[in-house]
């Protein structure tokens, strides 16, 4: 793809997600996530493969669809109280299906089937892209509507995803599938904290998406395309297999790493609320998110692949990639847990 293609594109994206945070209107914010879906469209498709095609028709259908969900809840909204304002959302039929509509944009289950396939038949700079900047606009709707959205709804779908996310992932071997299925369980438990604590899904959402940048970008860096690839990678970078295991922990939320500041919060206001069974439940779906992120720094940092030869180097090569982005996004993902007190 020419620079000027690549500049373009990653300009729509940006300016549609701005355009749908800034919005103060339904069809504003409509427009910001159709630019938003144009734009990435090409991207994924680009590598001229059947399933970068597929994955491409894949995402088109289920963003077009959820977009056209937004326009009609909106549209019965203004239908009955006569207002467009994004924050005046009060009919009950239209916020459940933005609710729905928002949930199949940003793949919470069970609208999730899009996004292990998209991020499969995509390239993994691309995957990152979807699973990170791709959730900020829908969450931005998500929070400006967080005090109308429904509750119990936005719990169950919360529950699922956190169960479901580590259930699937426990059966992946190709790591963008296993960041899928851990961006699925991630965004459950933002769903949890909704409509309880818009603020707690702010830092949730910011930490996530930095530990996801970190570890999409260190699996760039290490070219591991499933753990068989994770398993040989220490050969190429020592010090980077060392890194994509803190991260991978973090990702799974163990302490003193930065991952655990937004699962011990949720929870902690969870018991508050008196929704100790879901709390427990979401405790426990964590211990299936858990197992897959450890097998994964297992088999990167503690175990030797079977070598057939004698050597235990590969060549090593300059690196051509620029590493700027994992340097500023691998201290917040990893060490910022004794900050917790400023945060909250």
């Amino acid at each position: 793809m020419s620079p000027t293609t690549t500049t373009i594109l990653t300009s729509s994206l940006a300016t549609g997600t701005i355009i749908t945070a800034s919005s103060y209107h339904w069809l504003m914010a409509w427009i910001g996530l159709e630019m938003n879906t144009l734009a990435i469209i090409p991207m994924i498709s680009k590598q001229h493969h059947p399933r970068a095609t597929e994955a491409a028709t894949k995402y088109f259908l289920t963003q077009a669809a959820a977009s056209a969900l937004i326009l009609f809840a909106s549209t019965v909204n203004a239908w009955q109280n006569g207002t467009w304002d994004i924050i005046n959302l009060t009919n009950p039929t239209a916020n459940m299906m933005l609710t729905m509509a928002l949930a199949m944009k940003l793949g919470l289950a069970p609208m999730h089937f899009w996004l292990p396939e998209v991020l499969q038949g995509s390239t993994m700079k691309t995957a990152m892209i979807i699973a990170t900047w791709q959730k900020l606009a829908p969450m931005a709707l998500i929070y400006q509507t967080s005090n109308n959205l429904s509750t119990p709804t936005l719990l169950t779908m919360g529950i699922i995803s956190a169960m479901l996310g580590g259930w699937a992932g426990l059966n992946q071997t190709q790591t963008r599938k296993i960041m899928a299925y851990s961006s699925i369980a991630h965004l459950g438990w933002m769903a949890t904290i909704t409509t309880i604590m818009p603020h707690i899904l702010l830092l949730n959402l910011t930490l996530y998406l930095l530990m996801t940048t970190s570890m999409f970008f260190t699996l760039v860096l290490l070219n591991s395309k499933n753990i068989k690839d994770m398993a040989t990678s220490w050969t190429a970078s020592p010090s980077t297999s060392a890194t994509a295991m803190l991260i991978l922990l973090s990702l799974g939320g163990l302490p003193p790493l930065t991952g655990f500041m937004p699962k011990w919060l949720i929870l902690e206001e969870l018991t508050t609320q008196n929704l100790t069974m879901t709390a427990t439940i979401m405790a426990m779906s964590a211990l299936l998110s858990l197992f897959f992120y450890l097998r994964l720094s297992y088999s990167s940092t503690i175990t030797l692949s079977p070598n057939t030869t004698t050597t235990k180097h590969k060549w090593r090569f300059k690196q051509t990639t620029n590493t700027t982005l994992l340097t500023l996004t691998l201290p917040t993902s990893v060490l910022m847990l004794p900050m917790t007190p400023m945060l909250t």
